[in-house]
């Protein structure tokens, strides 16, 4: 039986010697070629007549995605909060957002003075719980933002009878999601409005930053449009006049970001179906060994793959004696000794995070404002958040290059070695140096 590497065994993944194999996001002639084509063609912004990169993305996320229309902006946080300004809602509203993702999905909802009500995730699929949305809304309630966490598509349909029951606005934040389906629909055209993120890291990325906003709603599309540069009307056709018809901020997407974006849009589904059979094959094996629970994939939606979550289990390993923390924490040692970046993704559920604790940076607002609810957030109100983040570990961006198939089988035989030294690792697990030494 192999040595574990963190007790002075070899490494089973140099990740040295993989970094060419699983770069992100793949950058190819295409890409070089598209931004210079901006720099020489000198369409830089969204003012660009409908002729430029901006303009192009825009009409080509929107067919790929199956809407009306899309606006590009500046990033994926923008793409929500001039989603919730087209809403209008009232300060001190009520936005249902999930306790479990990135606090990305939540400073919106705060920047626009609305109140942030978090609901619990479904145990399986690790998103938002349509009863315990339901279970959530009160008479403020106004909108609900869904969140496809780690690639894969929320029950869309579960959630649109919960938004129409209540007449709640439902938006999609499909950031980690792009070419993801649901019941056959894409990810962005499942609700009233939807939005991604095209940060470098993302399944669909730019060379930085940027976001797309889609809907099927004329009203809401304008207004998005208005928000995108201090409420001036820019959309083709229109002469620039310098008029602000609304109040709103700079939220423009670059044309060489756009351009970039574009070469990677005709390999997106190319990269989404390499990187579903490397997936699949990864899971397949660790499938087989005891403790873990890999990620399910529900038969009417496809799963972008963006993160994968793993969960182990003391219990199943027959030690349970051991808390689910203290065992995901020697998985981890062990194997990013082996060379897998096994790593948590959250750390608190995203109401314990300290900012919604001690409510700094907006002095105590929006739940300062007259009639709104008070922050009351306790963790231990999303017990299935807290046991989720307590017993998993994730893998991230190594998977999304769609040439990692042999590096997702050397982690594999990493994650076999591992297995095979079950003892020793449940033993650091527990405390017992009799254990590690044996």
């Amino acid at each position: 039986m192999s040595r574990l590497a963190m007790l002075g065994g070899s490494r089973t993944v140099d990740a040295r010697a993989v970094r060419t194999s699983v770069a992100w996001p793949v950058v190819t002639d295409a890409e070089r070629d598209a931004v210079a084509g901006v720099l020489d063609g000198g369409l830089f912004t969204s003012n660009d007549g409908g002729k430029g990169a901006v303009s192009r993305l825009q009409e080509e996320w929107a067919q790929y995605v199956g809407t009306r229309h899309c606006a590009a902006v500046s990033n994926g946080t923008a793409a929500l909060a001039l989603s919730l300004a087209a809403l209008d809602l009232e300060p001190g509203s009520e936005v249902l957002v999930p306790a479990l993702t990135f606090i990305g999905t939540a400073i919106p909802v705060v920047q626009r003075m609305l109140v942030p009500v978090f609901v619990d995730v479904d145990p399986v699929t690790y998103t938002m719980d349509p009863a315990l949305a339901e279970a959530a809304i009160t008479p403020r309630t106004r909108a609900i933002i869904v969140v496809h966490l780690h690639g894969l598509p929320a029950d869309m349909a579960a959630l649109r009878a919960v938004a129409d029951r209540h007449g709640l606005a439902l938006i999609e934040d499909a950031a980690q999601a792009q070419g993801a389906t649901y019941r056959g629909t894409r990810a962005g055209a499942l609700a009233d409005i939807g939005t991604t993120s095209l940060n470098v890291v993302k399944n669909l990325p730019t060379c930085g930053e940027g976001g797309l906003i889609t809907t099927d709603d004329p009203d809401l599309y304008e207004r998005i449009v208005l928000g995108r540069q201090f409420g001036e009307d820019l959309r083709a056709g229109t002469e620039r006049d310098y008029l602000s018809r609304v109040l709103a901020g700079n939220e423009k997407l670059s044309g060489v970001q756009a351009a970039f974006t574009r070469a990677q849009l005709t390999r997106l589904d190319e990269y989404t179906a390499a990187r579903e059979a490397n997936v699949t094959a990864f899971l397949a094996r660790l499938r087989a060994l005891p403790g873990i629970t890999v990620p399910q994939c529900p038969p009417d939606r496809t799963h972008a793959w963006h993160i994968l979550r793993l969960r182990f289990s003391p219990e199943a390993l027959g030690r349970p004696d051991i808390s689910p923390g203290a065992l995901r924490s020697a998985l981890r040692r062990a194997l990013r000794a082996e060379g897998v970046p096994m790593q948590q993704y959250q750390v608190l559920p995203l109401p314990g995070q300290p900012a919604f604790q001690e409510l700094t940076g907006y002095h105590g607002y929006p739940w300062r404002i007259p009639g709104a609810s008070p922050a009351d957030y306790r963790v231990e109100d999303y017990p299935v958040t807290l046991a989720v983040i307590e017993d998993s570990l994730t893998l991230q961006r190594w998977h999304l290059n769609p040439a990692a198939g042999p590096v997702l089988q050397r982690c594999a035989d990493a994650f076999d070695k591992v297995w095979n030294n079950l003892d020793v690792v449940l033993g650091i697990a527990a405390g017992s140096r009799a254990e590690v030494n044996a």
